[in-house]
């Protein structure tokens, strides 16, 4: 889709204007650029996990994360973390303005019968927090 980024901007354009909200997937790694979100009607961009995952440990991703919040929320876009597997690194982006947090701190991949488990022992925990304020 990117060799041609005229092409691709009309197209999702396109599929923008039938509700569809469009996401940057890995940004910071690959075809992921500064042009795409000039050029591109996205709505989210997803910060791949290289960026996330030593977040705590090294103050040049720290910097990167920190920007790339920084620059989305200055597009109008929403921030997704990827790759957020302990309570300590979810809380620190969220701390940072993250919008939304990806990864095994919430849950593994599950099939059917886990996911519907899943989501009925949230819906209690929920249920529980709700009650109690």
């Amino acid at each position: 889709m990117m060799q041609n980024p005229k092409k691709a901007q009309i197209v999702l354009e396109k599929i923008k204007k039938l509700g569809v909200s469009l996401s940057i997937d890995d940004f910071g790694t690959g075809f992921s650029s500064l042009s795409i979100l000039s050029n591109m009607p996205i709505d989210e961009i997803k910060i791949d996990r290289s960026f996330v995952t030593d977040l705590l440990y090294s103050s040049n991703h720290e910097a990167i994360v920190r920007s790339t919040i920084y620059l989305a929320h200055s597009l109008e876009c929403t921030v997704v973390a990827e790759g957020v597997e302990t309570e300590a690194l979810g809380q620190y982006l969220m701390s940072i303005g993250c919008d939304k947090i990806q990864g095994f701190w919430y849950g593994r991949p599950m099939n059917l019968f886990q996911a519907d488990t899943w989501l009925h022992d949230v819906h209690i925990v929920n249920t529980r927090v709700a009650s109690q304020n």
